[in-house]
């Protein structure tokens, strides 16, 4: 009785997200429009994110934010999408497992710890590094093409990253942005996870990669929420930590779950360089954020973000044709 409601739930869920993407695909026509409507709402919704952490962090440490927001993810993507499990062949499951880890599981701690020191702006402009570490990655680990113009941005970006770590670490001495290197390090991450998708998981529905590589995070995120303290009715029972709980529920959900089916579907419609190309808009959806919530950022600091883009805008200026 219990899987024939779970089955019967999730039937309707799928209905409605099949309906969703046809009603997509009637508004935008083509694959070319498609890929670039669907890296506005990744854009809005990954860009919302950082702010989603901040305000998380209010009530929740680190550990328990990262392990709840993948928890929750994991739920709701097996609700809607466990039916796409039967699909994946059993070769596959290794590269859905790193492509979980790599892309999902530790990002996600990393950037709740970085936002515990940096201004959650600056994380996101840091998080723009990954269509440059994209582009080198794939050189290096998946054959991909050396173009001398791609490189340029590279190393431009790289300066600009360096350059906003320094000018972070001056205008806002009172933190301490050698915590500014792990949103890099998460950047280096999702860099690989894309390149994997687009070499090995290409053929698997965008709702299947999702919810497959959230379904092996299922129990690891549960084993460490038990482990934080997370489930104390005394913790539970306080005012600022439900509310923290309801920002990173809406950020499991909608900045977790969704986002990772758009950007799984991304990454089939396009390559790996246009897909993390939403790091263009995403910093200024959360700069927009962090200003309204008194953030404060220099000139020098906004110009090292410009340096950035600049950076990834020659990285994938070549892809532009896809």
């Amino acid at each position: 009785m219990r899987w024939f409601f779970v089955a019967h739930f999730s039937g309707i869920l799928n209905i409605k997200l099949v309906f969703y993407l046809d009603f997509c695909r009637k508004i935008i026509v083509s694959n070319q429009q498609l890929k670039w409507g669907y890296l506005i709402i990744l854009s809005l919704l990954w860009g919302s994110s950082f702010m989603l952490i901040k305000k998380g962090l209010v009530g929740l440490n680190p550990i328990q934010l990262g392990a709840f927001r993948t928890l929750l993810a994991s739920v709701f993507l097996l609700i809607i999408g466990f039916k796409k499990l039967k699909a994946i062949k059993r070769h596959e499951w290794k590269w859905i497992t790193i492509s979980g880890f790599l892309g999902s599981l530790f990002p996600t701690f990393l950037f709740a710890y970085a936002e515990t020191e940096i201004h959650s702006g600056v994380a996101a402009i840091l998080n723009s590094l990954v269509p440059l570490i994209a582009f080198v990655v794939g050189i290096l680990f998946f054959g991909g093409m050396f173009v001398k113009k791609q490189f340029l941005g590279v190393v431009i970006g790289l300066i600009g990253s360096v350059a906003l770590i320094l000018l972070g670490a001056k205008h806002n001495p009172d933190q301490n942005y050698w915590y500014g290197i792990l949103p890099v390090i998460a950047s280096t991450m999702y860099a690989f996870n894309a390149n994997i998708i687009k070499n090995y998981l290409e053929q698997i529905h965008a709702l299947g990669i999702a919810t497959a590589s959230f379904a092996v995070l299922l129990i690891p995120s549960l084993i460490i929420l038990l482990f934080s303290g997370f489930f104390n009715t005394e913790f539970l029972g306080q005012a600022e930590v439900q509310k923290s709980i309801l920002y990173i529920s809406l950020l499991g959900i909608f900045g977790t779950a969704l986002a990772k089916i758009i950007f799984n579907r991304m990454i089939q419609l396009s390559n790996a360089v246009f897909s993390t190309s939403v790091t263009y808009l995403i910093p200024i959806v959360a700069l927009v954020w962090g200003v309204l919530d008194g953030e404060k950022f220099s000139l020098l600091q906004l110009a090292a973000g410009g340096v950035i883009l600049a950076g990834v805008f020659l990285a994938n200026k070549k892809k532009k044709q896809n």
